[in-house]
């Protein structure tokens, strides 16, 4: 039973996937990085706000430190004063320099490959991690932000509350080659469709599959 109850979730993952790479082709991350360096500083600086804002900060940021020497070396208040119109922006600056001199010291100033080195790093979880392992490194790695926590519980796809959890599931149900695109699918369908507030379930793609859709909207619709 359990077996087929995967079976079913994996072939349900697959369509819910292939109908969302036509809705977004060819999509990607939104921050804007040219190394894993500065994926890792804009994703540490991502935490609870959005894309387009920390491309807009990370643009002058990425100007001024060109190393991870730079960071690693430069006073804590300067860089909260280079990042303050982000939310949490002195905490950020903390973990950007205690993150950065550790790279220094441990990794030959190199920013680590594997999942084990990265979460070591200050300021450093499994989604970050997860989102430099795919994007920068390209290792098949699915990252559960907000967005893909909501859309996937929705879903039915997930059922645990737990980030960690519902990456166990997600990656149990999908091929390793489409966990990052993935992750990038499900952003993009809980920013544009799948809100936290007034869902536009009403033009959702994927209402045919979503036990959301079944159990909450359509029930609460007036019949004929």
């Amino acid at each position: 039973m359990v077996n087929g109850l995967k079976s079913k979730k994996a072939q349900k993952a697959k369509k819910v996937l292939d109908i969302l790479e036509r809705e977004f082709p060819g999509s990607s991350i939104s921050l804007r990085f040219n190394t894993p360096l500065e994926l890792l500083i804009a994703t540490i600086l991502s935490a609870q706000a959005t894309d387009k804002l920390i491309n807009k900060v990370t643009a002058e940021l990425f100007k001024k430190y060109t190393s991870v020497v730079d960071y690693a070396t430069a006073d804590t208040e300067d860089i909260a004063k280079d990042i303050s119109s982000v939310n949490f922006y002195r905490n950020k600056a903390k973990s950007i320099k205690n993150c950065t001199a550790m790279i220094v010291r441990e990794f030959d100033s190199k920013v680590p490959g594997t999942l084990e080195e990265l979460v070591r790093l200050p300021g450093v979880g499994r989604k970050t991690a997860n989102i430099v392992l795919a994007n920068a490194f390209g290792v098949p790695a699915l990252a559960v932000d907000t967005h893909v926590k909501r859309v996937a519980l929705r879903l039915g796809l997930a059922v645990s509350e737990r980030p960690d959890d519902i990456e166990a599931e997600l990656c149990s149900v999908i091929e390793k080659g489409r966990w990052a695109e993935t992750t990038n699918l499900l952003i993009l369908h809980g920013r544009n469709t799948c809100k936290a507030r007034n869902p536009g379930c009403a033009a959702c793609p994927l209402q045919a599959l979503c036990g959301y859709y079944k159990e909450v909207v359509k029930k609460k619709s007036p019949g004929p």
